[in-house]
């Protein structure tokens, strides 16, 4: 009934065992940890990031808390790369740098002083004569209210007077059956007094602070143009040992030194252009002190943004107190925007792309950033400064994606 085993088969059963599936187990089982181990670094980046935006909050808290002490460091190195390939020239003619950089620096306080002698006069015919502007500015708004009135009201009047009839109209009820009338009383808050003691103290300490800074900056320039490529050579023998991280920072140097020497020169003279353009087309028009402010023109020009429109509201003006015509004042006023304009957006950019390696809007961010921490000399320093950071940040692999996004 039952069929006797067969030797032959049993043997063929022992193939069939469970050692070769255990093999892609233990190696599921192997490769687990690296899949733990890749997903480990993740809170280190975080971290990392953190610990970059706090670092940058505290280099821009230290900024503007130090600000007394960079600005006039910053402003005495942007001299110095200006008026360094002059005493190079000098000190190839056999001139002692100390020697040549003193001279240098004399003459340019000298034709600073010798410009405002010349202008001096202008000026304070100009300073006199506010006192009367604010007048005539008083008179000529009084005047354009009364007529204002006279003609035709307003649509915001209009709207006020159909209100207060509505209200009337809808509570002419109440009204009738109130015999008595509530008068009420107006009640008019009346502005402090101007008094000039209080503004003197804070307008001499603030004139002493830009004096101070102004000879710090003064000493610093000397120093750094007596210094020569001293404090280049010893960067460059900082940055590395090897001699591929010297290269780079010297490349760098180089680069620096060479955006930053053509964005000087170059708006040295747009600005020169506009001063003459500016007190040419004024005196056509016949505003006095025409000189004067071409002068002005130029000189705030070379602060970005602010400078103009500071620049063309200072000549409307002079030119609504010279003529007493709105219309004079607002024709001023546009002629200097426009040739401002003109040299803002047609020349510098032309000139600018050809010469510099910035994004236009990196550098207007930039601009307002650095007006933000140090105000006017923010605005001064802040295109200088972002060509430096774009030179570094364009050598520095972890640093490249910040230099592509400065760049143009």
């Amino acid at each position: 009934m039952f069929d006797a085993p067969n030797p032959s088969a049993a043997p063929s059963a022992e193939p069939v065992t469970t050692f070769p599936s255990a093999q892609p187990v233990a190696a599921a089982v192997a490769a687990a940890p690296a899949s733990v181990e890749a997903v480990a670094p993740v809170p280190v980046d975080v971290r990392n990031t953190a610990l970059v935006f706090l670092s940058l909050a505290v280099a821009l808290f230290l900024l503007h808390w130090a600000s007394a002490v960079f600005i006039p460091v910053m402003l005495g190195l942007l001299c110095s790369y200006a008026l360094t390939p002059m005493v190079d020239r000098l000190e190839r003619w056999h001139v002692p740098r100390a020697l040549g950089a003193g001279v240098l620096l004399l003459l340019l306080i000298g034709a600073i002083g010798g410009g405002a002698y010349v202008l001096r006069d202008d000026a304070s015919r100009l300073v006199t004569a506010l006192p009367e502007a604010v007048q005539k500015v008083k008179v000529a708004t009084d005047r354009e209210k009364r007529a204002a009135k006279v003609v035709a009201p307003s649509t915001l009047e209009s709207v006020q007077k159909a209100a207060e009839q509505l209200v009337q109209v809808t509570s002419g009820d109440a009204s009738s059956t109130t015999t008595t009338t509530t008068r009420i009383t107006q009640v008019q808050v009346a502005p402090a007094r101007f008094n000039i003691k209080d503004y003197l103290w804070t307008g001499t300490m603030g004139l002493a602070r830009v004096a101070g800074q102004g000879i710090v900056t003064l000493f610093m320039t000397f120093f750094l143009l007596t210094a020569g490529d001293t404090f280049r050579r010893k960067l460059v023998r900082v940055a590395g040992n090897t001699l591929a991280q010297r290269k780079i920072t010297v490349q760098a140097l180089n680069e620096i030194t060479e955006q930053i020497q053509r964005y000087l020169l170059l708006h040295l003279a747009i600005s020169a252009l506009v001063g003459v353009v500016t007190g040419l087309c004024l005196w056509a028009v016949g505003l006095e002190n025409a000189a004067l402010w071409g002068v002005v023109g130029a000189v705030f020009r070379l602060v970005p943004y602010v400078g103009s429109a500071v620049a063309a509201g200072g000549a409307a003006l002079v030119a609504f107190l010279q003529f007493g015509s709105v219309n004079m004042a607002l024709a001023v006023l546009l002629l200097s925007v426009a040739i401002h304009s003109i040299a803002g957006t047609l020349i510098t950019p032309w000139l600018a792309s050809r010469n510099s390696r910035l994004n236009p809007v990196a550098i207007f961010v930039g601009v307002i950033a650095w007006g933000w921490l140090w105000g006017v000399w923010g605005l001064l320093l802040g295109v200088p400064i972002l060509m430096a950071v774009k030179a570094v940040c364009d050598r520095i692999d972890d640093l490249k994606p910040l230099g592509e996004f400065l760049g143009n």
